[in-house]
């Protein structure tokens, strides 16, 4: 499993989000580095955003959700075209789940297991 993972879910539906379009990003010196590129499956997920074997370094970190694609694929409007969500990780090569609850007027998010 690689050590970020993520998970949409369309809270309006109470079902997951599929397509959902998800970069995620490391903060460096010039801007933002893309590490990895994924859409959400059936279930929400993107099983292999990065490799499972790759050990992320300390910094900031940021998951970029393209919602407006979702939206679109569904004929509906939003407010939030594009959901980031930046963080903060250390060192010590620990899991991290970023999961995205989104409604076409609002979304949440949280640190989970």
């Amino acid at each position: 499993m690689s050590q970020i993972t993520t998970h949409v879910l369309d809270t309006t539906r109470g079902r997951p989000a599929p397509g959902v379009p998800v970069a995620l990003s490391r903060q460096a010196s010039s801007g933002w580095e893309t590490l990895g590129t994924g859409t959400t499956d059936s279930d929400g997920r993107i099983a292999d955003l990065l490799d499972a074997d790759l050990a992320l370094t300390a910094g900031c970190y940021r998951m970029h959700f393209d919602t407006r694609h979702y939206f679109d694929s569904l004929g509906e409007s939003c407010f939030y075209p594009e959901v980031d969500i930046v963080f903060l990780i250390d060192a010590g090569g620990a899991h991290y789940h970023i999961p995205l609850l989104l409604a076409a007027y609002g979304y949440s998010t949280y640190r989970g297991s």
